[in-house]
């Protein structure tokens, strides 16, 4: 740790905190023996001893509050009844402190006051052996002593090693958070249809916005649109002309779209804008992007037509260059000529998207960096909906854009126009090198609605649909809905391999006859399809046929590091598990925490060590747009140009190349075992290069010198070509920002002194990966 800049401030000595006092408390104070680790303060009376056992049940406290006095603490805080007389003295607070030392004070009512430093070590002994018998299953106060010391054992004999899935780690998305309309779809105007009131009911045009008053322009939606599925069009009465004295503005009037909190446009950047006119007259219509407030062109083009040519609907394209960057932009559509003008399917997008297929580069890139073995898609809760007539329906997301009704995503409170659809999953597991796990409805909703559900005696329809998906994704470019699929521009079908029979539905009325249903007609059809249930079954063996299950965990990072064994007691040979979802949530998480982090890296290795019966793991949410937080954490956090990854979204690049890798079994000797987490596999890179990685998570605060033992080899290990990454942090609460955007990302380092047997030290609050360069055999003749 660095040196605390008021660490020997002896007379400046703050009083305890007023909301915890209730009269002046006796004070104990001690000193940890090095100086140089973390405090951790203990509510005791002095006269009881020391608890046997930790307490459970410990609720963190943000940074700041509490106990906080200006320095950076984690406080923990447990209520427990008053001991019994004669029994010991439960701890009542635990409390983290990036300091040298401080003393702890204990009133009658046990409430806890940080109230400076001090040099005195009468607790020290005392608070070492108390420590010494807390675990961290029970708390987080084990292993706090300066200097821990662990070994880890290596088993890489041929004999010992097991595959791993080649689909082990992928991702999962979900449309929340703004995550596809205004994030991983590159289409930047929002609300392109002017349907965003609900299906095919004219609305009000938000985010669209009038330029002009009301003696210029008149602005209002009616039901004349060509397109039989988004019948709401844009009318725009413009009263003014361009001459006399009703003369329109210099600039004409109209309105102009903000795009999902503002349009990145920069510089020398092509764009493609289309939009469909139709007019009683000649149309004079300016196409224009500009700064926010309207004062900066950036680029700009005139639609000028004859009355006779847009006497009826007309699809328009325009190529637009831009000659400056502005992060905040928005599109404009002006005239300065009277007459009626009628707008609808209006688009901007970026001709630069990942492989030309309508996917924005940058956060693109950030996912084809984690090397996904699949893609699950397109929910989650959005498959449901609060309502099953706002649920996914994957007919209506494909075929030409303009064409798509989009619908109210209400689940998660917001409009999608579904031009990241069906299709376009698939296209991007394509992209992605990820096979596609496509999550179908199955016949059931969410939230006040979840009577809202379709009965087993009447789901034939949504079992034909299912199978439609399949043809679409699979069939003949000759089949019904193979020929859909090719006239979009892909003749070859796509490999989807995986069928996920709705989401957190087990156990509702009609889930299993309705999954019954479906999986026959699957298996009838399309027997090599892996059907995967909603249905539990880590715990005991599932009372209908599956090939995978679905699991989900949403925890606290301390549940989370201990769900590493989750998996241990799983009956073999039975079904695989796919979690599909996992994160650690709540106050550990914050915005994305190194904590929540660690606790996921520690379940994941779990998942590595038991891939004998997990098949799939993926974290959720993948995006949060920042303007739109629906939930919380996420990987990738962005906006409308700029992005970073959470600790999480690192954590999971130590992982990416577990997915079809060779297992070998670890074991750690050390008295705080229990909070060190250890895997080793073997992998090939892209360029034949072969390596022992061995990744380890440290949950505990202070740093473990750590030996490895590595037997059983078939060949030798070059230290020139090894190396050690590491994720820490100086707080486990520490998170990324706009602003600190690489605050907590992997160090990687040479490793010069790699070796079969070598000694290293794990930093506190630690993921650690060691990629160990093996040689090639040479053969002596």
């Amino acid at each position: 740790l660095p040196p605390d800049p008021i660490a020997d401030r002896e007379a400046d000595k703050p009083t305890a905190v007023g909301p915890l006092r209730t009269r002046p408390p006796a004070t104990h104070s001690f000193r940890l023996s090095q100086g140089k680790q973390r405090c951790v303060g203990l509510d005791l009376e002095p006269a009881l001893t020391f608890p046997q056992v930790c307490p459970v049940g410990f609720v963190r406290f943000p940074v700041g509050k509490v106990v906080s006095l200006g320095f950076s603490d984690v406080c923990f805080l447990v209520s427990t009844a008053p001991p019994a007389v004669g029994s010991a003295q439960p701890i009542k607070s635990f409390c983290y402190l990036d300091q040298d030392t401080a003393v702890i004070s204990a009133s009658p009512l046990n409430a806890v006051a940080v109230m400076g430093f001090c040099k005195v070590p009468s607790f020290s002994l005392f608070f070492s052996a108390l420590l010494g018998l807390c675990t961290l299953r029970g708390c987080f106060c084990s292993g706090l002593e300066a200097n821990q010391n662990a070994n880890l054992i290596v088993d890489a004999s041929p004999q010992s090693r097991k595959m791993i899935p080649d689909t082990l780690f992928g991702i999962f998305f979900e449309e929340i958070n703004h995550a596809g309309a205004g994030g991983l779809w590159a289409e930047l105007v929002n609300n392109r249809g002017f349907e965003a009131g609900g299906p095919n009911t004219p609305s009000n045009i938000d985010p669209w916005t009038v330029i002009g008053d009301e003696s210029s322009i008149v602005v209002s939606t009616d039901r004349s649109s060509c397109f039989e599925l988004n019948k709401v069009a844009l009318k725009m009465e413009i009263l003014c002309d361009n001459r006399g004295p009703n003369a329109c503005p210099p600039d004409g009037v109209g309105v102009y779209n903000p795009g999902f909190w503002g349009m990145n446009i920069e510089e020398g950047k092509t764009y493609k804008v289309v939009l469909h006119v139709r007019s009683l007259g000649p149309v004079n219509l300016l196409v224009s992007l500009t700064s926010s407030d309207g004062l900066q062109n950036l680029a700009s083009s005139n639609i000028i037509a004859a009355a006779s040519n847009v006497s009826d609907w007309k699809r328009t394209e325009l190529l637009l260059v831009s000659k400056a960057t502005n992060r905040n932009s928005r599109l404009q559509l002006t005239s300065a000529s009277k007459g009626v003008i009628w707008l609808d399917q209006v688009s901007v997008m970026p001709l630069d998207t990942y492989k030309g297929h309508g996917f924005r580069k940058d956060l693109s890139a950030m996912l084809a960096d984690l090397k996904p073995r699949f893609l699950r898609f397109p929910g989650g809760s959005f498959v449901e909906g609060t309502w099953l007539s706002n649920a996914f329906q994957w007919k209506e997301t494909v075929g030409p854009w303009d064409e798509r009704p989009g619908h109210f995503n209400d689940i998660w409170k917001y409009w999608t126009d579904d031009g990241l659809g069906y299709f376009d999953f698939l296209q991007l597991a394509e992209d992605l090198g990820a096979n596609p796990v496509f999550v179908f409805n199955s016949g059931t909703c969410l939230g006040i609605s979840m009577n809202d559900e379709v009965d087993t005696s009447k789901i034939s329809p949504f079992v034909k649909d299912l199978l439609d998906s399949i043809d679409f994704a699979r069939g003949p470019a000759t089949s019904t809905w193979g020929s859909v699929r090719a006239a979009m521009g892909h003749p070859e079908p796509f490999g989807l391999k995986n069928i996920a029979l709705g989401n957190q539905d087990c156990g509702r009325k009609n889930y299993m006859g309705n999954y019954l249903k479906f999986y026959s007609a699957i298996k009838a059809f399309y027997p090599d399809i892996k059907v995967i249930t909603n249905c539990d079954g880590s715990s005991g063996k599932l009372d209908h046929p599956a090939d995978l299950y679905d699991f989900h965990v949403y925890t606290s990072a301390s549940n989370m590091f201990s769900m590493a064994h989750q998996f241990d007691r799983t009956p073999r040979g039975g079904p695989k598990a796919f979690v599909s979802e996992y994160a650690v949530t709540g106050s550990d998480a914050g915005r994305g925490s190194l904590l929540a982090a660690l606790a996921e890296a520690a379940f994941l290795i779990g998942l590595e060590i038991n891939s004998d019966v997990v098949e799939m793991a993926s974290n959720a949410p993948l995006f949060v747009n920042s303007n739109n937080w629906r939930f919380n954490p996420d990987a990738i956090v962005f906006d409308a140009w700029q992005s970073y990854g959470t600790p999480s979204y690192w954590m999971q690049q130590f992982f990416r190349e577990s997915s079809g890798a060779i297992l070998f079994p670890t074991k750690i000797q050390s008295t705080s075992s229990n909070s060190l987490i250890a895997s080793a596999i073997k992998w090939r890179s892209s360029d034949g290069n072969v390596y022992l990685r061995i990744k380890i998570v440290n949950f505990l605060n202070d740093a473990v010198n750590l030996k490895i033992s590595v037997s059983g080899l078939d060949n030798n290990i070059n230290p020139m070509g090894s190396s050690n990454t590491t994720l820490t942090s100086g707080n486990p609460m520490d998170e990324n920002s706009f602003n600190e955007p690489n605050k907590v990302v992997p160090q990687r380092m040479a490793l010069p002194n790699a070796a079969a047997e070598m000694s290293v030290v794990l930093p506190g609050r630690s993921l650690t990966s060691y990629d160990l360069s093996l040689a090639p055999l040479v053969l002596s003749l």
